[in-house]
Formats: C-alpha cells, structure tokens, sequence
C-alpha cells in the first residue's frame, strides 16, 4: 500500500527526461467530492481536536512565548502563495550578529515533542477548511525552493499541497528529496478516493509509531539545494 509499482517509476523516468507529456487530468473524484470531503474532515477534527489545540497553545505560550502560531509562505495550487500555519516548536535565539541560529540548537525538547506527536501540525486544519491545503496531497514546501524544480519536481503544484502525502507515509524526511518528488508526482498521477484514504490510515500508524520525524544529518530535513541530475 502507497508504494510506487514498476510502471510507476517507468512513467516518472520518461516524464524527468521529458519523453512523453506532462499534463494532470482531474477525474470524478478530484472535481467533485475531494474538495467537499476535505472541508468535513477539517471541520470535524476542529471540533473534536479543540480541546488538545487550546491545551497545545497554552504549553507553548508557557514554554515557548509570543508568538503561539508559527506562520509561513508557502506555494499552494499552482504556487499561489498562502500562510501555513502551524504551532511555534523553536525559540527565537540568535548569535552575537543577531541571526538566528541553526534549527538544532533552536529546538527545544518541547518543541521536539510537539514534532514527534505531530501536535505543531493541527493549526493546517484551519488551511485546509480555507481551500489553501487538503487533507492529502504533496507537502508544502519553501517558497525559495521554487526557482529551484525542474520541470517534473514543479508537478507537485498540480493539486492542493496536503497535511499528509505518499512521501510522508513512506519515510516522510528520512528519505531524500528526489525520492519525495517521485512519491509527490506518483500521487498527482493517481488521485482517487481509495489512495486517499489508504494514506489517512497510514499516516495515523505513521505519528503513532513516531516514524521519520528527522533526517540523518538534521533536526528536521536538509536544505533542497536543487536537482543537478536525474
């Protein structure tokens, strides 16, 4: 479930050498009932999740302080920019030159906690009852990574980015970039109720189990730096 078969990759490596055509048609799925489903599911976990946001928000404004949310620009749906948010997990230190230091030494244990349980991602609730995200989709990422995709990496941006994808449910940051795009490109290519739902399932295993939290090397993921090759 939510691994990509071998016609699969063979479509992925004839669209990075741009050997057949690149285009994403919406089905009955996509155009009808996704979008309607996101709005309940979002609405609904608001309601029943309220109680542990407002206890999330009082812990970081006791461990953590002003500002509680995190907010950032991402690319959505044809990279239109938007604000994500989502609860605040590092501190506001800096050096002596008064730049901020690396994520590692910014991130608290409470914060790496709120990261294990995946607590500091309810706020995107409210992205997606807006239409900014879905329930599934690929990740959003970094609006400085943007000049940085090929072609077949700026797929991705085809659909609404997700609180969950099929790169999150398959080694989310312990795998590399290049294996995320794959699985981001894989699920542009095969949006459907069952897939969607099959990855709900599995990323609810996957906070459980605390799976894929960091990369080797980082707090949270390296830089994307760009693809010099395929």
């Amino acid at each position: 479930m939510g691994k990509i078969n071998k016609n699969d990759k063979r479509s992925r490596i004839k669209q990075k050498k741009g050997k057949m055509p690149i285009r994403h048609k919406q089905h009955f799925y996509e155009k009808y009932i996704k979008r309607p489903q996101d709005f309940c599911l979002s609405l609904g976990a608001i309601v029943i999740l309220s109680p542990v946001m407002a206890i999330t928000a009082v812990l970081v404004r006791t461990k953590l302080g002003t500002p509680v949310l995190f907010c950032q620009e991402r690319p959505g749906k044809d990279g239109k920019i938007f604000k994500m948010y989502k609860f605040r997990t590092m501190t506001d230190a800096k050096d002596k030159h008064g730049n901020l230091l690396s994520d590692e030494e910014r991130l608290t244990e409470f914060g790496k906690k709120l990261r294990t349980t995946s607590l500091d991602e309810l706020p995107e609730l409210f992205n997606i009852l807006k239409g900014d995200m879905a329930i599934v989709g690929p990740r959003p990422l970094l609006v400085q990574y943007l000049p940085l995709y090929n072609e077949y990496q700026k797929r991705r941006h085809e659909v609404r980015p997700g609180f969950t994808g099929l790169a999150q449910v398959n080694g989310r940051n312990a795998i590399s970039w290049e294996q995320k795009f794959d699985y981001d490109i894989a699920y542009v290519d095969s949006i459907c109720f069952k897939k969607d739902w099959e990855i709900i399932f599995k990323t609810i295993k996957t906070v459980l189990k605390h799976e894929g939290i960091s990369s080797k090397t980082s707090a949270t993921m390296e830089a994307f730096t760009g693809t010099t090759s395929i």
